[in-house]
């Protein structure tokens, strides 16, 4: 007979089903919500309905992702995607080789929605490069990052509330890598698959946003070697060694003159015409001794210049088809005294620059990445010469601070591995240390916590304590024990995960582990067990199942560039997910109901066994 309050509680739960499914609201909105309903149900007190936001998922989620900005802030996500994409190959094997191991490393220390975002574009330019179908990539680096977070316990919001959960209701929480050994496994199954499986992946190149003509990953820009310079007296291969990944020279001019000689050493005032990506722009005032040569070019001009930072701004034009500058240079229009920006970049469709930026003739085309202060751009919007005006998109990199990120990094990972201090504790050390070390700007660190996912977590926190307190998880617990009579403990592993799999695919892994991880222990009770399995295979069958691109929102990412569809993720992920599945639960099984290491090989298997 189901109680009053567990009627309530499960009238509020099917409401939030349906305002998930629908997803008419905003998943942490309906997760507010679901909070301020049990309170006015009577089912929680405030104080109960609030504990999510202290909880330790919430901080430890909140913490990395101040990590994952840092580590990107200071580069050292961007030298390991461009360190894939030089030992990636030709080979189309050998890329998915390289790039899924690598990717899930860094999903099992960062946020694997990150890593995908980070990726997507390195691996379309690499597709790109080497003619290949970026199809045949995109969805290897997607899974491979979602099965990343299968290697530690705080890369998945799931596995944070599963050790939450069980260490509230059983006093026994999970390490930081519990779960270590079975992700690992699935990493290298995950890899075996899709280089087994690969003929089925589709061939397609897939759609291209209309702003990818304003997306460029190489502009033309100039370098000016300033005075007292270490980059005096040296030669020109140390520079193309020291800045091989992140610049290309491709001239060097002295009094307006270019340079052939590469046994000459630079010297101070040298000009160096190299290509480089938005970001090294924007970066390159942070290397001694080297400066944006129009920057300094005016630096002692009598008006006010542009400048760099807070009180300067990027944007790139478009020349127009009839635009007064077509057959002029750059030098002849003099757009610092005549337009009040400075010309930092150039970008042309076709053909080769090896000239000094300012004698190089417009043409029509021509993208133009110009610096000023903002009021002068809102007088330039309809200067007829340019045919749009769009932000220029980059990020400045603190790349003398990856040393230190990395320290802080390593130093977080190994103190929560030890134990020695509670894992919230060394979390919020490790982002409040990356921003007093200056490795993350504050404004950066704030700005690249998603509160949705805060908010979201703290909010369906207070669903799994109302379910446990209503008795409704023993119940569901029972009917399970009552319908499965006679099943293994292996068997009622399997349906934690296969019923965690489907409901991922419309909830969040957060919202189905919350939901489910009660009544895994109240099952694992009801047989005597430990709960770490059952509730650890829900989390799993939450995070690893790859039934469709809503499952993920990285899978979401890459649907459109790769030219996906719902029935490519179903005809590839099914299997995937059924052999995750049973790995998952043999392994966890071994590791927590002392079973065997390796499956009997007898026929036929016995998945029904009398308790």
């Amino acid at each position: 007979m189901i109680s009053g309050q567990q009627a309530a509680f499960l009238f509020i739960l099917a409401g939030a089903l349906a305002l998930f499914v629908r997803g008419r609201l905003r998943v942490d909105i309906t997760a507010l919500l679901v909070m301020l309903s049990l309170v006015i149900a009577g089912i929680l007190a405030p104080a109960e309905a609030l504990a999510g936001f202290s909880s330790d998922p919430a901080i430890i989620v909140a913490s990395v992702f101040v990590l994952s900005a840092a580590l990107s802030a200071t580069g050292v996500t961007d030298r390991i995607g461009k360190w894939i994409g030089s030992a990636a190959g030709t080979s189309e094997a050998r890329a998915i080789l390289v790039v899924m191991p690598t990717v899930a490393t860094l999903a099992a220390f960062s946020h694997h929605l990150m890593i995908t975002a980070m990726m997507l574009p390195i691996i379309l330019g690499f597709a790109r490069e080497r003619k290949m179908a970026a199809s045949r990539l995109l969805m290897p680096m997607s899974l491979a990052a979602s099965l990343g977070t299968t290697l530690t316990l705080f890369s998945a919001p799931a596995f944070l509330l599963s050790s939450d959960l069980l260490q509230r209701q059983t006093g026994r929480a999970l390490d930081v890598f519990s779960i270590t050994p079975i992700g690992a496994v699935l990493v290298i199954v995950g890899v075996a698959y899709m280089l087994l499986m690969r003929w089925i992946l589709p061939r397609r190149t897939g759609s291209a946003s209309d702003q990818d003509y304003l997306r460029l990953d190489q502009y033309y820009t100039e370098l000016v070697v300033e005075d007292g310079s270490p980059w005096s007296g040296r030669q020109v291969g140390a520079f193309r060694t020291r800045f091989k990944d992140r610049l290309q020279l491709v001239n060097r001019l002295r009094g307006g003159r270019p340079l052939q000689d590469d046994d000459l050493p630079i010297e101070t005032r040298d000009v160096l015409l190299v290509r480089a990506s938005p970001d090294e722009i924007s970066s390159v005032v942070d290397e001694p001794g080297l400066a944006l040569n129009a920057l300094a070019k005016y630096g002692d001009a009598g008006t006010q210049r542009p400048v760099a930072g807070a009180d300067g701004q990027l944007v790139q034009v478009v020349v127009g088809p009839n635009s007064e500058f077509i057959g002029r240079t750059i030098g002849d229009i003099d757009f610092f005294r005549t337009l009040g920006v400075l010309v930092v970049g150039l970008w042309r469709r076709d053909g080769w620059l090896d000239e000094e930026i300012s004698e190089v003739k417009l043409q029509a085309g021509d993208l133009l990445v110009l610096l000023g202060n903002p009021d002068r751009f809102v007088d330039l919007v309809e200067h007829r010469g340019f045919l749009m005006m769009v932000p220029f998109t980059s990020t400045r990199r603190l790349r003398h601070r990856a040393p230190m990120a990395l320290g802080i990094m390593f130093t977080v990972v190994a103190c929560a591995a030890t134990g020695l201090f509670s894992t919230p504790i060394v979390f919020l050390a490790g982002a409040v240390a990356m921003i007093v070390a200056r490795c993350v700007d504050v404004k950066q660190a704030y700005s690249e916590i998603d509160v949705s996912i805060f908010v979201m977590i703290a909010g369906v926190i207070p669903l799994g304590t109302a379910m446990e307190k209503t008795g409704t998880a023993s119940l569901l617990a029972q009917q399970i024990v009552v319908v499965s009579a006679g099943w293994s403990a292996l068997a009622l592993l399997a349906v934690m995960f296969a019923v965690a799999a489907l409901i991922t695919q419309v909830l969040s892994d957060a919202a189905t582990v919350v939901l489910l991880g009660p009544v895994a222990i109240a099952l694992a009770a009801a047989l005597g067990l430990p709960a770490e399995p059952f509730v650890v295979c829900a989390a799993l069958g939450a995070v690893a199942s790859f039934l469709t691109p809503i499952g993920h929102h990285g899978n979401l990412l890459i649907l459109r560039p790769g030219g996906y569809t719902f029935g490519d993720f179903l005809r590839i992920g099914l299997p995937l997910t059924l052999i995750i599945g049973a790995v998952s639960c043999w392994m966890a099984q071994a590791i927590w109901l002392d079973g065997p290491t390796w499956p009997d090989v007898s026929w036929p298997p016995s998945f029904i066994s009398p308790r």
